[in-house]
């Protein structure tokens, strides 16, 4: 008999708890921004700010050191002599013969 009541608690507790349960939405409220007035008048305008002083002229940089005079290169060695060649011989008896030079063109 424990059973016999239990069990139908257990299985109505479960088919309750499956039930669609209505959700509640509450709408958000609706917040109204009112439109802006026209504009007033323009304000008086601001003065010109002073103008500042010229910045220092900075002191000049010093001139740098002059740079060491190279040394002077060696002189090269003075080249021998060369040697004395021999006299060349006379020529034998040649004969040149030179042909007479073309004659004149015609006149046009």
């Amino acid at each position: 008999m424990k059973y016999s009541i239990v069990f139908p608690a257990v299985l109505m507790a479960l088919a309750l708890s499956a039930c669609d349960k209505p959700v509640v939405v509450t709408p958000p409220a609706v917040v109204t921004v009112p439109a802006p007035g026209p504009a007033g008048p323009t304000g008086a305008t601001g003065s010109t700010g002073s103008t500042g002083e010229p910045g220092y002229t900075g002191a000049p940089g010093n001139t740098g050191a002059q740079g060491n005079t190279g040394d002077s290169g060696a002189t090269g060695t003075t080249g021998s002599t060369g040697a004395t060649g021999e006299r060349g011989k006379t020529g034998g008896d040649t004969v040149v013969i030179v042909p007479p030079p073309p004659p004149p063109a015609p006149a046009r």
